[in-house]
């Protein structure tokens, strides 16, 4: 009776065990590769398809071009060769599928992901991040609502909203001339959102805003937009928005003989725009959060490299790699993967970059992030003026 009793308490306990490991999956083996390096799995998330295809691609090899180097470098945490390894999604620029993949990216038990690429996108992702604990570093998603939530978890290497907007907006007056100005936006939380502080910086500046006019980020015909807005004979037209819708809208000026300065943000500073607008780009101005790759310590050698391997440099790939490199050091330092761990770490981050010298703010937010501003010239985005913002 003993003997029946205790085989049935053993076999009991063995069952919740199991049950236990089976909802556990961050206390499972680690996997391995074959000469016995631990890998570890890195989430990103861009669109990957659709009319921002080409830069989600851009930040998708960023993050893989410092996975191989530090794949290369013989990389260890607490002293064991790790291999690093990148499970990148499609969110199809799409705050519905976003959620779809940060929730494949948890069940999954990845502890760290880079992206999402869209404001629009990394809002409604960065919920579900926080609620598991799981680290999110975001190279491109500017809108300061990200790191307003008052989640631990949550870091940006580059300038956001507020900086770049206050930038754009002082510029558009005190060195562009503009007097009367436009805005278009195409009502995403990257583009309104930007358009919004821009608006409230050139009026600031002294700067009169004539019209405001609104499109969506899935427009191609803005000639009743155009045609209204050039009765009102403004000095500047001001775009927040990307490079799909950038480029006609630059066409369509130029078609309808609307002379009017083209300023946008870094949502249109990309290679495409050039390869779009063609001719029609020819002195649209646009900014780029941070300093000229060229005018910093590791960047020629890091644009070299990576246009060497994956052809030219569309827009955010230069973060992705520095937030990949900066997860990579908290990891190191943390002597583990684990993100209650690695968030402290990140938190103490003093790392100089490709991009700049990052280092976070108590929200995690890059600190004193500079904003550069260009100007296309045949065929190629030339420096006008770099400003520091705080």
């Amino acid at each position: 009776m003993y003997n029946s009793r205790h085989a049935s308490f053993t076999t009991a306990l063995l069952a919740a065990a199991l049950a236990i490991a089976g909802c556990s999956k961050t206390e499972q083996a680690p996997k391995t590769t074959p000469d016995g390096k631990r890998i570890i799995v890195i989430g990103h998330a861009a669109p990957l398809t659709g009319s921002q295809a080409h830069i989600g691609k851009d930040n998708e090899n960023g993050v893989r071009l410092a996975i191989e180097d530090l794949n290369r470098e013989g990389f260890t945490i607490s002293g064991q060769p790790v291999q690093f390894e990148l499970d990148s999604e499609d969110d199809q620029a799409d705050p519905r599928m976003a959620t779809t993949v940060a929730q494949k990216f948890v069940d999954d038990g990845l502890h760290a992901v880079i992206g999402h690429l869209n404001s629009g996108t990394t809002m409604p992702a960065s919920r579900v991040y926080n609620a598991a604990g799981m680290v999110e570093i975001s190279p491109s998603a500017t809108t300061p609502r990200y790191t307003q939530q008052g989640f631990g978890n949550a870091f940006r290497v580059m300038a956001n909203d507020v900086q770049q907007g206050k930038v754009l907006g002082r510029f558009a007056v005190t060195d562009l001339g503009a007097k009367k100005i436009a805005i278009i936006d195409d009502r995403t939380a990257y583009g309104q959102g930007l358009a919004d502080e821009f608006e409230k910086a050139a009026q600031a500046a002294g700067g009169k805003i004539i019209v405001r006019e609104y499109t969506s980020d899935k427009a191609s015909d803005f000639t009743a937009i155009l045609t209204k807005i050039k009765g009102q004979s403004p000095d500047l037209l001001f775009f927040g928005g990307m490079d799909g819708q950038g480029a006609p809208l630059a066409k369509q000026m130029k078609a309808l003989g609307l002379g009017s300065q083209l300023l946008g943000g870094d949502g249109i500073h990309t290679a495409e725009f050039m390869k779009l607008a063609g001719p029609a780009g020819e002195g649209v101005v646009a900014s780029l959060p941070g300093r000229p790759l060229e005018s910093l310590e590791h960047g020629p050698d890091f644009k070299a490299r990576f246009e060497k391997e994956f052809g030219k440099i569309q827009l955010y790939a230069p973060y992705c790699y520095d937030a990949m490199q900066v997860l990579a050091r908290a990891m190191q330092r943390a002597g583990s993967t684990e993100p209650a761990k690695v968030i402290p770490e990140l938190k103490k981050t003093d790392y100089e970059g490709v991009t700049a010298r990052i280092q976070f703010d108590g929200n995690g937010d890059l600190k004193q992030g500079a904003i550069t501003v260009y100007k296309a010239v045949g065929g190629n985005w030339q420096v006008m003026k770099t400003v520091e913002s705080n």
